[in-house]
């Protein structure tokens, strides 16, 4: 147990680590294309190098067979087929499209920062339907999170002046701004559901199963919706042309690693460690995240940008090492 602990812990900081780079791939791509296309090309690599798990872990619709010594071994039924299509729909076009939208209006350092509240955020979750109870440390961890989260809000506010024609419009369109970090924040709210209903998924299920299958069905319902609410994005009945090389790779790297590895390794982690303990290691996207703005795209924090990330990242630590979160006990229906 002690061994399947460390690797989940390294599997989760692994995730954590891929997801990091997913605002810089995304920011690439987006300068080429909307970002309907965007977010259906990373999931349709990520669907192409998880589709031979279709055929190795097949779930069935009947229930598991009572008393059977290993659920984990039991096929789906139709109440979990249920939480499954929510979750892919939850944890894939509500999520990426609404984070994405956020990202298209800001900058990928400052959309990395907001990510670090996540944390936080999943610990009020759990408080909330998990039957977690957090002590006055996690509270006020709560709260010098939402006063990071304010202050980078509010460098944004102050960044997105009023467009200029003596300002480049590549710099136009890099600015930071509070409709692009806030959209990144909602999408936030939306990805709690995505983790919760996984746990209660993988209590029962292979994390390679919940992965698989959730992937591709939420990439299934991309293709549904992004050329209604998009248009048909470029090389669905359209030229190819003008897309770069650099934007394919950029968006097979985001599929590939960005997402089937980081959803398989994420997955089974959560089998090895408690949601609240891996929370700590989605420290490593924002830091990650921005790291890879500000060396790579040159993107600019400004005082109270940076104050705001560090209250972020210290709460999120705190919550995660230092609050004394105790599992209320639910009793039995009868």
């Amino acid at each position: 147990m002690h061994n399947n602990r460390t690797l989940g812990f390294l599997a989760c900081a692994l995730a954590s680590s891929f997801w990091g780079c997913g605002f810089f791939f995304g920011k690439i791509a987006l300068a080429e294309m909307n970002v309907g296309a965007m977010v259906l090309y990373r999931f349709l690599f990520a669907a192409l190098a998880l589709a031979p798990l279709l055929f190795t872990h097949r779930p069935r619709f009947t229930l598991p067979s009572i008393g059977s010594p290993d659920k984990r071994l039991g096929p789906f039924d139709k109440k979990e087929w249920r939480t499954l299509l929510l979750c892919a729909f939850l944890g894939i076009p509500l999520q990426f499209l609404i984070q994405f939208s956020g990202l298209a209006r800001t900058t990928v350092s400052h959309a990395s920062l907001m990510v670090g509240t996540m944390p936080v955020l999943l610990a009020v979750a759990a408080t909330l339907f998990a039957h977690e109870r957090m002590d006055f440390i996690g509270w006020l961890a709560l709260a010098v999170s939402t006063l990071g989260a304010a202050l980078i809000a509010l460098a944004s506010h102050d960044a997105h002046a009023p467009a200029t024609s003596a300002a480049p419009i590549a710099a136009q369109l890099s600015a930071p701004s509070l409709t692009g970090d806030l959209l990144v924040v909602l999408s936030l709210v939306v990805a709690l559901g995505w983790v919760l209903l996984n746990k209660r998924l993988l209590r029962t299920h292979s994390a390679i199963t919940v992965s698989a299958w959730g992937v591709v069905t939420g990439t299934a319902m991309l293709l549904v919706a992004v050329p209604l609410l998009y248009g048909l994005p470029p090389g669905l009945f359209s030229s190819l042309t003008h897309v770069s090389i650099r934007a394919w790779l950029a968006l097979a790297a985001s599929g590939v690693l960005c997402t089937a590895a980081t959803t398989l390794l994420w997955n089974w982690g959560l089998t090895q460690v408690p949601a609240s303990q891996a929370g700590v290691l989605l420290n490593m996207e924002p830091l990650i995240g921005s790291i890879l703005g500000i060396f790579l795209l040159h993107d600019s924090l400004g005082p109270s940008a940076r104050l705001g990330g560090a209250l972020i990242l210290l709460a999120a630590l705190v919550i995660t090492t230092r609050s004394r979160t105790r599992v209320r006990e639910q009793l039995p229906s009868t």
